[in-house]
């Protein structure tokens, strides 16, 4: 009995011993693992000094990124960024989508970044005097865009937004647009037509009173007119108020810029006399009132200015030839400025030679 106890306790002390260094031995596994572990929370991404672009695609699961970014060399261990994307509780918050990546970036911030949706935003700009076909080609430029609309007749985009009964020209803000990857040029040009609309309805409810204008669409048109003809935001309430004070008496805009719009793919950068008198819906050498739809995107500038204009009395406006122009309140006075900065005429003198240079 005594000698069987013998070998018993000793296996028992020997099982017991066993235990310790198993558990010493996973302690000090588990502080090993710890450490690396935080070492791998706080290390950085392997991005170059200018960072790079990483692209999320719908549906990426933690597990298939975090072997994606080892793959791309960007972090050493994927099982230590799924556990840290589970302790973040971001698993199925992951956003799809363009991400950059900048240097000294860890682990941690990557994942918060991508379940934020901080997504790198792309930039496209609308400008202002623009033609509906220029905006096209632009935005049928784009490589940035989903291109959905290259197939579709210009004719046929106002059908496919949902504006069948609107002509386009003019329909869509001029501004600088921020988006991420994945937009289409469809959601790009609602969203423009949106801010034209939206842009358009505030600034005619906040309009000066008695203006010979009886809608938005109305202002819309004579804004783009405006834009065409000058490019100096200074200039626009002036411009604005000769079109004004015309339309108030009754009499023709006479603006060259509709006249080429009118000429179509006939104008070759030249205007001439007889493009003058050949009548067209456009011309308004020919035609009383404004023409029937706008002409190009007016930008903000422009409708403010339409709809705030600057009536000093002036019914013409010549080019200097610097980018400003002469206004006149008669047509004698006009006629002079046309021989000065026309003609080049010398010793003409005009009653007017301080304005906006």
């Amino acid at each position: 009995m005594g000698m069987s106890e013998k070998p018993q306790g000793s296996l028992r002390r020997l099982l017991a011993t066993l235990v310790v260094i198993l558990a010493v031995g996973a302690l000090v596994v588990a502080a090993v693992y710890l450490g690396q572990y935080q070492a791998f929370r706080d290390s950085q991404l392997n991005v170059p000094e200018a960072g790079r672009i990483y692209e999320v695609r719908p549906g990426t699961s933690l597990n298939r990124l975090a072997h994606d970014l080892q793959r791309e060399a960007i972090i050493e261990y994927p099982r230590f960024f799924i556990l840290l994307g589970r302790e973040l509780a971001v698993a199925t918050r992951l956003q799809a989508g363009q991400y950059r990546l900048d240097p000294g970036m860890t682990p941690q911030v990557l994942l918060e970044r991508l379940s934020s949706g901080a997504v790198v935003q792309h930039t496209l700009t609308l400008i202002e005097g623009q033609t509906f076909r220029e905006m096209l080609e632009l935005i049928h430029a784009s490589d940035e865009l989903g291109h959905t609309l290259q197939e579709v007749d210009s004719e046929d985009v106002m059908a496919v937004l949902g504006h069948a009964d609107e002509h386009p020209e003019g329909r869509f803000l001029p501004d600088t647009y921020h988006f991420p990857i994945g937009t289409t040029d469809r959601e790009f040009l609602q969203r423009a037509y949106r801010a034209m609309a939206e842009l358009l309805a505030g600034e005619w409810e906040n309009r000066e009173p008695e203006l010979p204008l009886e809608s938005p669409y109305e202002a819309l048109i004579l804004a783009s007119i405006v834009e065409k003809e000058t490019g100096l935001a200074a200039e626009r309430p002036l411009i604005a108020g000769v079109f004004i004070s015309r339309l108030e008496k009754g009499m023709r805009l006479q603006t060259d810029p509709t006249v080429i719009y009118g000429m179509g793919e006939a104008f070759d950068g030249n205007i001439r006399s007889r493009d003058l008198r050949a009548d067209t819906p456009y011309n308004t050498y020919t035609r009383d009132g404004l023409p029937p739809t706008p002409i190009a995107m007016p930008g903000a500038d422009a409708i403010r200015a339409v709809l705030h204009p600057d009536k000093k009395g002036y019914l013409y406006f010549v080019a200097r030839g610097n980018g400003a122009h002469y206004f006149s309140r008669t047509l004698e006075e006009h006629n002079r400025a046309v021989q000065k900065f026309q003609l080049g005429k010398k010793n003409i003198k005009l009653s007017e030679p301080d304005q906006t240079p």
